[in-house]
């Protein structure tokens, strides 16, 4: 069975026994994103909920492997170490190599950017994008990650979520979003897409569809585009021309299963 065909369960994995402060020190790292791209220390514990003190001695562990390292002002990011460890992720990606070329042929197809969005823990993450040759493009490089519920590609990935994890997540994003997530999520499941307008990128358009489930992790196709050069018309029939694309991919990941 190819790595693309194993089941993936979306529910969070059972806690590894005796591993606790070895779970501290990857959730520490995991911590930095493009949003948060440098901590304190102290903003660190806060975060994974350790003391200072114990804290340090994690930094400490990853400034020896050259993983972290300390600014001028004394907030630490991660280091080009990590780099290698994307690539690597990238290449072992079978959903996003065997999407790219109908990621290639939707950007020339709709002239704009494509992105291929997969589920992990609270986030949406971008696997691929593939940007059009127009101005004004929408750049989102993968690694990109949205909270779930948030954006056209959140709100249809949670939407894809089966009912009990779902609702799950939804309580604790309708806490923070507000109850109209909920009607946006239940929409984007009944439509089979979902849209937003403004409101990651101001005046970014974004329409997301689900790429139907063939065994890996929930996985979607997203198209962006400044909101000023998209008609309500090619809205329209920017769904129905993403949505012909996912089933392509579809089967795409399909005969690569066999």
């Amino acid at each position: 069975m190819t790595p693309a065909a194993r089941s993936l369960d979306t529910a969070p994995p059972k806690r590894t026994p005796g591993a606790s402060s070895s779970r501290k020190v990857l959730q520490l790292l995991l911590s930095f994103s493009e949003r948060r791209w440098d901590a304190s220390v102290a903003e660190l514990a806060a975060r994974i909920g350790t003391p200072v003190a114990t804290t340090y001695r994690y930094v400490a562990l990853l400034k020896e492997l050259q993983l972290l390292e300390e600014g001028k002002t004394g907030r630490y990011h991660v280091t080009s170490q990590v780099m290698p460890l994307a690539r690597a992720a990238q290449l072992a990606n079978d959903l996003a190599r065997l999407a790219r070329p109908a990621m290639e042929e939707a950007a020339r197809d709709l002239g704009e950017t494509v992105l291929l969005f997969q589920h992990f823990g609270d986030s949406a993450v971008c696997a691929d994008r593939v940007e059009c040759e127009r101005a004004m493009r929408f750049t989102f490089q993968p690694g990109h990650s949205v909270p779930l519920g948030a954006g056209a590609s959140g709100k249809m990935l949670l939407a894809m979520l089966p009912e009990g994890e779902r609702e799950r997540r939804l309580s604790s994003i309708v806490q923070r979003r507000g109850p109209s997530v909920r009607e946006e999520v239940k929409r984007a499941g009944t439509n089979r897409y979902s849209v937003s307008w403004g409101e990651l990128d101001e005046g970014v358009w974004s329409c997301s569809v689900p790429i139907p489930s063939t065994g890996h992790r929930p996985a979607v196709l997203t198209l962006a585009a400044p909101a000023t050069r998209i008609s309500d018309d090619a809205k329209r029939a920017a769904i129905v021309t993403l949505q012909s694309y996912a089933s392509r991919i579809h089967r795409a990941v399909s005969s690569f299963s066999l």
